[in-house]
């Protein structure tokens, strides 16, 4: 069973930097979809950014563009989401997501593994 955990979140100050990571287990995540994902209180979840399975061009929104970047690390089986420039709408519990369905590279789909989420709130 595929496990998918978060970690790097927490209290940072507007325009400051914070990489968060999602480490997997159960699966080799080199082929899968990825993507993260967040919510804040009284909102819907939104997709941030999501990349296919073959690393073609990212998705981000429109929010983000610019400032967050999305990766993977295949030897470490780990995502990651750097955010940069953060503000505080940022704030938010961020999960990370993964299928094993390379395509599309969108947010906008199913996604079957989720974390359990990490906070990140931008506060001075």
């Amino acid at each position: 069973q595929v496990q998918l955990v978060e970690s790097g979140g927490g209290l940072v100050q507007p325009g400051g930097s914070l990489r968060l990571s999602c480490g997997a287990s159960g699966a080799t995540l080199d082929y899968y979809a990825i993507g993260w994902f967040r919510q804040a209180p009284g909102k819907e979840r939104e997709g941030v950014s999501c990349i296919s399975g073959s690393d073609g061009r990212p998705y981000y929104a429109d929010s983000v563009k610019g400032r967050f970047t999305i990766s993977r690390d295949n030897a470490k089986n780990t995502l990651y989401l750097q955010m940069n420039s953060l503000k505080p709408e940022d704030t938010a519990v961020y999960y990370c997501a993964a299928d094993p369905f390379r395509y599309p590279g969108t947010c906008n789909r199913h996604f079957r593994h989720w974390g359990q989420g990490t906070q990140v709130t931008v506060s001075s």
